[in-house]
C-alpha cells in the first residue's frame, strides 16, 4: 500500500505539471501567432489613408475640369455670336456703304444682344471676339491639364488600392491566430480543472478570439471597388484630356463643319470630366470605407498586441 500511494500521488501531481506545460505552450503559441498582425494591418490603413487624398486630389481636379469646361462652352457660344454679328456687318458693309457707327449701333439693338451697351463699331467687336478666343483657348488648356491630372491620380489610385489588400501571409496569420486562441481555450479550461490560476491566459483568449468575428473580407471588397472605380476614373481622365486636346486645336478651317466638329469635341470632353469626377469620388468613397473597415479590425489587433505583451 505505501507503494502505491507515491504512484498515484505522481500520477496526479505529474499529469498537473504537464497540463501547466501544456498551457504555457499553447500561450507561447498564440504569442508567435497573434503578434505582429496589428504592424500589418496599419500598413494597409496607412495606405488607404494615402489613396484617399489621392483620389481626392482626382476627383477635386475632375470636378475642376468640369466647370472649365462649362465655361469653356459658355464662351465658345459669346464667340460664336460675336462672330455672327461680325459676319453680318462685313456683309452688309460689303453690299451697301461701309457701316458707319451710328449705323452700327442701330444694328447692335436691333441685334438685341447683351454686348449692345459696350461694343458700338465693327472693330470694337472684332477685339472682342479675339479676347472670347483667347479666353475659350486658356480655358481649353485648363481643362486639358485638369483631365491629365485627374487621369494621373486615377492610375496612382488604381494601383494603390489594387495592392492595399489583405494578402494570403495575413489571411493566413489571421487564421493560424484563430486557432491557436481555439487551443488555448481549451487550456485554459484543464488548467482552471488543476487549480491554476488562468485569469492572464483567459484575457488573452477573450481579447484574441475576437479575431474569429472579424470582417477582413470587407477590406478587400472595398479596396477591389476602389481600384474599379481609380481604373474608370484613369481612362475617362487620359481619354478626356486627348479629346479636350482636340478640341482646343485650331480649327483648319472656319466652316460650318469644322465648328460642329469642335463643338461636338468639348462636349465629349465636357461628359468625360463629369465621368472622371464621379469615378474620382466612387473611389474615394471606397477607400474612406477600406480605412473604417481596417479600422475595425486594426482594433482587436491593438487589444489583442496589448494583452500580449
Amino acid at each position: 500500500m505505501r507503494k502505491i500511494l507515491p504512484i498515484i500521488f505522481c500520477l496526479v501531481t505529474c499529469q498537473a505539471f504537464a497540463d501547466a506545460i501544456t498551457l504555457e505552450n499553447a500561450l507561447r503559441a498564440t504569442y508567435t501567432a497573434c503578434i505582429g498582425i496589428n504592424d500589418e494591418l496599419s500598413g494597409l490603413k496607412t495606405m488607404a489613408g494615402i489613396n484617399t487624398a489621392v483620389t481626392s486630389v482626382g476627383t477635386a481636379a475632375g470636378a475642376g475640369a468640369t466647370v472649365v469646361g462649362i465655361v469653356k462652352s459658355s464662351k465658345d457660344a459669346k464667340a460664336e455670336q460675336l462672330e455672327q454679328i461680325l459676319q453680318e456687318i462685313r456683309e452688309k458693309s460689303e453690299n451697301l456703304a461701309p457701316m458707319t457707327e451710328l449705323e452700327v449701333t442701330v444694328f447692335m439693338d436691333e441685334f438685341n444682344n447683351s454686348y449692345n451697351r459696350v461694343l458700338r463699331s465693327a472693330d470694337e467687336i472684332e477685339s472682342e471676339l479675339e479676347k472670347t478666343n483667347r479666353q475659350s483657348k486658356s480655358l481649353g488648356n485648363w481643362r486639358t491639364g485638369l483631365l491629365a491630372t485627374s487621369g494621373a491620380t486615377n492610375v496612382a489610385g488604381a494601383i494603390i488600392a489594387g495592392t492595399n489588400q489583405v494578402r494570403g501571409d495575413l489571411k493566413q496569420q489571421l487564421e493560424t491566430c484563430v486557432a491557436a486562441v481555439d487551443t488555448l481555450r481549451d487550456s485554459i479550461i484543464q488548467a482552471r480543472l488543476d487549480g491554476y490560476d488562468v485569469t492572464e491566459a483567459q484575457e488573452i483568449a477573450d481579447t484574441c478570439g475576437e479575431f474569429k468575428y472579424a470582417d477582413i473580407s470587407s477590406i478587400n471588397t472595398r479596396g477591389t471597388g476602389a481600384a474599379i472605380s481609380s481604373g474608370v476614373g484613369a481612362a475617362t481622365g487620359i481619354a478626356g484630356a486627348i479629346v479636350s486636346a482636340s478640341a482646343n486645336k485650331p480649327r483648319n478651317d472656319n466652316n460650318a463643319q469644322e465648328k460642329d466638329r469642335e463643338r461636338n469635341l468639348n462636349t465629349a470632353s465636357n461628359v468625360l470630366a463629369g465621368a472622371t469626377t464621379a469615378a474620382s469620388a466612387t473611389a474615394t468613397v471606397f477607400n474612406a470605407t477600406q480605412i473604417g473597415a481596417i479600422r475595425r479590425v486594426s482594433e482587436i489587433a491593438e487589444k489583442c498586441t496589448g494583452v500580449l505583451k
